[in-house]
């Protein structure tokens, strides 16, 4: 799993930063994309990686405001282009279906794959044998969502040796002990998978918010997340400004990711108000609250390190 930043200003594009998208790379775990939030031109940040329209398979909108949804028209209607011919699913706030049906009907916009309306409500809204996907309704000017992105635990590791000590056959037995079942041998002997497999490792959890002030919500959506990516339009000094326009600061973010115990943060969706210049002292100050936070500039992209367990940030990308 990868984490890729295709936008992250507030409001509007600046030289700096592009408005919000975030695309969660799944290609070992599900050989596809999922993207959060739309702003314009993400598919013109598309151009410069090495994503693939028609590779994403989910899109989760977090409200209806244009920096984040402005830029879904032309995706949707590149991954057609391009020869996406896979449904689609888009999940949002019950204003997304009009928004998007409007758009492609007035500029006679025709896709070549179905779109299937998922409209969110708090709680599960997605699951399979691999994730699931929790919603939360969080604090903005408009109704707005959190998402919890949880990959289950994963198989059990198969030690062969042990395995065949035991006197377990090549086939079927085997696959059957993976999935954590016990067997019986030809002789009547019975072996369960936990004589022959390592534990299951735990999968990862994601915890992605969109704007929001300060809430209960966002630390619930966090709890014990190996990675918080959390809006933080203002910061300490502007605490007043944040919380009349629904937004949070970078202490905010800070302090929901260590309330949370949420091992990594990473801020977007920053104010074209912050330079270059002012993130050394914002940093100073937020991992003075949660020590493992990080600032996301477009492009930057965050690994999962399966054997240490953590995000890792990847260089030259």
């Amino acid at each position: 799993m990868q984490v890729l930043f295709l936008g992250t200003g507030a409001g509007m594009p600046s030289k700096q930063r592009n408005t919000s998208a975030l695309a969660l790379k799944l290609h070992e775990e599900r050989g596809a994309v999922w993207l959060f939030d739309c702003g314009e031109a993400v598919q013109h940040q598309i151009l410069e990686t090495s994503l693939k329209p028609r590779k994403i398979e989910k899109i989760f909108i977090t409200h209806m405001h244009g920096d984040h949804i402005f830029g879904l028209p032309g995706l949707l209607g590149s991954r057609s282009f391009q020869g996406g011919d896979e449904p689609l699913d888009l999940y949002g706030p019950k204003e997304l279906k009009e928004y998007v049906e409007m758009t492609l009907r007035l500029s006679r916009t025709h896709l070549t794959y179905p779109i299937r309306f998922h409209e969110v409500k708090e709680g599960i809204i997605f699951e399979d044998d691999t994730m699931t996907v929790e919603a939360g309704l969080l604090a903005h000017v408009i109704p707005t969502y959190g998402y919890r992105i949880k990959q289950k635990p994963l198989l059990p590791k198969l030690d062969m040796d042990k395995a065949k000590q035991l006197g377990v056959p090549k086939g079927p037995l085997l696959a059957k002990l993976k999935a954590g079942e016990t067997v019986e041998l030809e002789d009547g002997r019975k072996v369960e998978s936990k004589e022959v497999t390592d534990p299951a490792e735990p999968g990862f959890t994601v915890a992605i918010l969109g704007d929001t002030q300060y809430c209960l919500k966002s630390e619930q959506l966090s709890q014990d997340a190996d990675l918080v990516v959390h809006e933080a339009t203002f910061d300490g000094e502007t605490e007043k400004l944040a919380k009349e326009y629904g937004h949070s600061t970078t202490l905010d973010a800070a302090n929901v990711a260590r309330r949370a115990r949420a091992q990594k943060l990473i801020v977007n969706h920053m104010s074209a108000r912050f330079m270059p210049e002012h993130e050394k002292e914002l940093l100073k100050s937020m991992r003075q609250v949660h020590e493992d936070s990080e600032i996301a500039h477009d492009f930057d992209e965050f690994g999962w390190n399966k054997k240490e367990r953590k995000m890792m940030k990847i260089l030259d990308n």
